[in-house]
């Protein structure tokens, strides 16, 4: 098979530039070696932000152009980012009240915010400092937004495979090289172990923390180090608050970290920073890192958050371009990408680094590099364009709710609220249209788990408790065990079928 473009990576880099290509009229092929979103894309904060703390290290063009996309990801996907005010206190000892506001200020100001609401004062000897020790009276409040990072992710991958892309999940890049013009590129089958090859005019390497990798083994080029792979761990816990806010808290270190409503009956925190060396594939929190999690969300809160509030964790690592950054904190979160290529010959584009918020303007740029080898078929478009489910109004999701509600009696209001929230306009058809089957535990009905493997790439029941949704937090060892063995009766299947 023959493609334009060829993408090696299925995270939200591979699958927006997947997106944005196919849309323009290129024939684009995408490899994922695993899941979809199964790495540095699902061990994200899950938020839709400009990055406050950037400012301090003079990250204007990075901060104002995730300011930017705020609004236009939360207009074309409403169902998966939805606004989220943060509470940030004022630490006596740390950055004065001055320094603070002037941060917001330009927050507020410098991203053409228009319908997020703007910086406000407040007093936290009310409600929003209740579950803060009492030395804590006055702190600010500001606009970001939440996402499901993994959903996100899939959802590119579907509206490129919508319009013609070919997204191939569980297939592994062996072997890259440039003949007669072009890349010849052998794929793996990670399941069953077959082999095949496909030629690219043009291959783009977006591996994450893989992206090295790529370059030494598929590509032969032993001589790559350009990552600076970075781990950032998160603890969740039972919900340590009842109000709606997220809070922002500075740490005497100079770093912060976030306390998020999560899921309903949970609380986020997160996240650490520090350097990796080994396979990002086996990271794993660290006893020094939930220590560290644990102690600064207890600076704030008047109940301590301890090692028994925690109902899971996760670890991921973050591929920085290696900057020389003294700290792992320090270094750019700024994206780099690099063509590499002779007038003459196919050329590869790497990209190291990269952010949830600012992934579709890495793709617009990504497709400036790809119209200049091959050239321009179409315009930018993804911006105004919504995601699968995100085609309503950004105060459309109550409304949506209802439907669902009269529509699905079987649904109780948790799994409402989880299915618009997912699946937006297509919650209805991943409901069955009302007749949704078995429920196979905690609303996770056979019609959701039918439309997940149809659509949405989902084959085992980590991709589905963990990435498609996040009910694992919820699943027990007997209830996963019964989904895994129907995962595996449907994969049994879809084998059989693709024979």
């Amino acid at each position: 098979m023959d493609f334009d473009v060829f993408i090696i990576g299925g995270g939200i880099n591979g699958c927006g530039i997947a997106r944005d290509a196919v849309g323009r009229g290129y024939s684009v092929g995408l490899a994922e070696m695993n899941d979809l979103a199964s790495g540095t894309s699902s061990w994200s904060t899950k938020l839709v932000h400009g990055g406050l703390r950037y400012l301090e290290h003079y990250e204007f063009s990075l901060v104002r152009h995730a300011l930017m996309e705020r609004e236009v990801l939360w207009s074309i996907a409403p169902h998966i980012i939805r606004p989220l005010r943060f509470v940030l206190p004022h630490h006596a000892g740390l950055r004065p009240a001055w320094l603070l506001r002037t941060g917001l200020f330009l927050y507020d100001h410098i991203g053409g915010r228009k319908t997020l609401r703007a910086t406000t004062t407040v007093d936290l000897d009310g409600p929003l400092g209740a579950p803060l020790k009492d030395e804590y009276h006055r702190g600010f409040e500001y606009s970001d937004a939440r996402v499901d990072d993994a959903r996100l992710v899939v959802l590119n991958a579907r509206d490129a495979a919508d319009r013609g892309a070919a997204i191939m999940v569980r297939t592994k890049v062996v072997e890259a090289r440039r003949q007669d013009g072009a890349w010849q590129i052998t794929l793996r089958d990670t399941a069953t172990g077959l082999t095949r090859t496909v030629s690219a005019r043009f291959l783009v390497n977006v591996g994450g923390p893989w992206v090295d990798e790529i370059i030494r083994g598929a590509m032969g080029r032993n001589e790559a180090r350009h990552v600076r792979l970075v781990q950032g761990s998160h603890i969740v816990t039972r919900k340590l608050y009842e109000h709606d806010r997220a809070y922002i808290f500075q740490n005497e270190d100079g770093r912060i970290i976030f306390a998020i409503p999560y899921e309903e009956d949970f609380t986020l925190v997160g996240t650490t920073d520090r350097d990796y060396e080994g396979d990002p594939a086996r990271v794993a929190i660290s006893d020094e890192e939930t220590s560290y999690l644990l102690g600064a969300a207890s600076e704030y809160f008047k109940q301590p958050v301890t090692a028994d509030d925690i109902v899971w964790t996760y670890s991921g690592v973050r591929p920085l371009y290696d900057d020389g950054a003294s700290k792992a904190q320090e270094a750019t979160r700024d994206y780099v990408l690099k063509v590499e290529g002779g007038r003459d010959e196919a050329k590869v584009l790497n990209c190291f680094g990269g952010k949830i918020t600012t992934y579709r303007v890495l793709s617009e740029e990504v497709l400036a590099k790809i119209e200049d080898a091959l050239g321009t078929r179409g315009k930018r478009w993804t911006g105004t364009k919504p995601l699968p489910g995100g085609d309503f109004a950004v105060d459309g999701l109550a409304a949506l709710e209802d439907r669902l509600r009269q529509a699905v009696p079987a649904f109780d209001e948790r799994t409402v609220r989880r299915m618009a929230r997912s699946y937006g306009t297509d919650a209805l058809a991943a409901a069955g249209h009302g007749a949704p089957g078995r429920d196979l535990g905690h609303g996770l009905f056979e019609s959701e788990i039918d439309w997940l493997t149809r659509h949405e790439w989902a084959r085992t029941a980590e991709d589905i408790l963990w990435r498609r949704t996040k009910l694992g937090l919820r699943f027990d060892a007997g209830e996963t065990r019964r989904l895994a063995a129907h995962m595996d009766a449907l994969e049994a299947q879809r084998r059989i079928a693709a024979a």
